[in-house]
């Protein structure tokens, strides 16, 4: 079996961190290896945060490197295209539409790129939510994150939903579990 590697990518504070122990705790309760690894830039101050996650019959390494992620979960576009060259050929990038502008573009320095996501297109299989409107649907835009892993697990088909539920049970803090349930699901339905 070959193992299959996805890269949460994000700024810190968007929720990649519980995203990732919710595909751990889903993938570990379904008998896989699976390892994780964070690699936190600034995080406390908007700054870049990707997560591998590698899950298989036997995993040795969770580093992805270029041109190994089957999926790219990214809380930002900008941070989608950063990471694309990782991304396997037969890949998918699932990607937030927010635009969260880093302070090269707040201090004035910089312009934010426009149409990242239509450009990755030209690329990459690239599905775009606009994950921030779901999740206030849901009752709060923090759950951007549960958002857009309901639209990973759609291309997870080994893993029911019932197993999303339980693992938002379990990790998620109690008060917010049903909010959380309630984003994962809109995101499913995508």
């Amino acid at each position: 079996m070959k193992n299959t590697s996805i890269m949460i990518v994000g700024v810190g504070g968007q929720g990649t961190l519980l995203a990732s122990r919710l595909i751990g705790h889903v993938l570990i309760e379904k008998g896989y290896d699976v390892k994780l690894s964070e690699v936190h830039g600034m995080s406390q101050r908007g700054g870049s945060v990707v997560t591998y996650v590698k899950y298989g019959e036997k995993v040795y390494s969770p580093i992805v490197d270029p041109g190994e992620a089957d999926f790219i979960l990214s809380f930002e576009a900008i941070e989608a295209a950063r990471w694309i060259g990782h991304l396997a050929p037969e890949g998918k990038v699932i990607t937030n539409t927010r635009e969260i502008y880093p302070m090269p573009v707040i201090s004035g320095a910089m312009a934010y790129p426009e149409n990242v996501s239509e450009k990755l297109k030209k690329d990459a299989d690239v599905i775009s939510v606009n994950a921030l409107d779901l999740a206030e649907s849901a009752g709060s835009g923090k759950a951007v994150n549960t958002v857009l892993l309901g639209v990973l697990s759609k291309y997870m088909p080994e893993i029911e939903e019932s197993a999303w539920m339980e693992a938002i049970e379990k990790i998620v803090k109690p008060q917010f579990v049903e909010l959380n349930k309630k984003a994962f699901l809109m995101g499913r339905a995508q």
